[in-house]
């Protein structure tokens, strides 16, 4: 399926967001948005992908 990820369009066969954040290689901490909307990690293996979706995955920056 085609999704957007971090505003690139890409194609993955993972069938829901904590397949896909594992295949993207992504390391803690991190925050993840499906659509615009905050998934909380213990939901990520419970929400399911679709075509189309549009993925942020945001880690935090430290700085002064």
């Amino acid at each position: 399926m085609k999704i957007t990820f971090n505003g690139q369009l890409t194609e993955t066969s993972s069938q829901d967001l904590q397949a896909l954040v594992t295949e993207m290689g992504a390391k803690e901490p991190f925050a993840v948005a499906l659509n615009g909307t905050f998934v909380p990690r213990t939901q990520c293996s419970s929400t399911h992908l679709t075509d189309g979706d549009s993925i942020e995955l945001l880690s935090p920056i430290q700085g002064g």
